[in-house]
């Protein structure tokens, strides 16, 4: 019996240039659209950031409450535990002063796609395997 050949993973830091580089308006969570800007990549792409991460890595989904400093809810921070324990947050550079991330709970992935920006999902996805030159990851 012949094992399956899996291709080698990318490191993580050329996976975390090929996600930042990838990073757009297009690919921002639609309740951050309008706070997205060049100067702040990162906004509103940490879901769709961390789950192009799993499909790579594996690990665990983290998702966080994140508060305004007035006590409101503002939305929810994800970002990734990689097999082995160390957290990955590309986009913890996101928030603006006042804004607090609590601590974060595991979050198990449905099966299939995201039911939530699914579109940006797959555009970030498709560029980061392309930035990378590994196929697509199966979900």
């Amino acid at each position: 019996m012949t094992a399956a050949i899996r291709p080698a993973l990318p490191a993580l830091a050329e996976a975390a240039a090929a996600l930042r580089s990838s990073w757009a308006r297009d690919t921002c969570d639609e309740a951050d659209v309008t706070a997205w800007t060049p100067g702040r990549p990162s906004r509103g792409q940490c879901g769709v950031t961390a789950l192009v991460l799993h499909d790579l890595y594996g690990g665990d989904l983290l998702l966080a409450e994140v508060w305004s400093r007035d006590g409101r809810l503002q939305g929810y921070h994800w970002w990734n535990r990689l097999p082995g324990g160390a957290e990955v947050d590309l986009t913890g550079d996101q928030f603006v002063p006042g804004e607090t991330v609590q601590p974060p709970r595991v979050v198990v992935r449905p099966v299939g796609p995201p039911r939530r920006c699914r579109a940006q999902y797959e555009r970030l996805r498709e560029r980061v395997c392309a930035r990378l030159a590994v196929p697509g990851p199966q979900r």
